[in-house]
């Protein structure tokens, strides 16, 4: 009995790298990201708003990053889930 040859994989090949091609350098963590570069007041409002829109106790919500730029100017990223559970 001869076992049966492999299949071309020349189509799988071609739909992972175009997958890969629109999804960029983005995460495959699940999580929704934005970064802002804002004024200390603004940038407290900015994350306290989506702290109030999206709970961290439903959507994990939290500053993943942050540092200060000269000017009193905060850059921040914030992530969260894109649904809660």
């Amino acid at each position: 009995m001869r076992t049966p040859s492999r299949p071309s994989l020349d189509g799988l090949k071609r739909r992972l790298d175009q997958s890969r091609a629109e999804r960029g350098d983005k995460p495959r963590d699940g999580f929704l990201r934005e970064t802002f570069v804002l004024p200390r007041s603004d940038a407290r409002r900015k994350a306290r708003e989506w702290f109030d829109r999206w709970p961290k106790q439903a959507y994990w919500t939290e500053i993943e990053s942050w540092f200060e730029r000269p000017g009193d100017v905060i850059e921040f990223t914030i992530r969260r889930l894109p649904a809660a559970d």
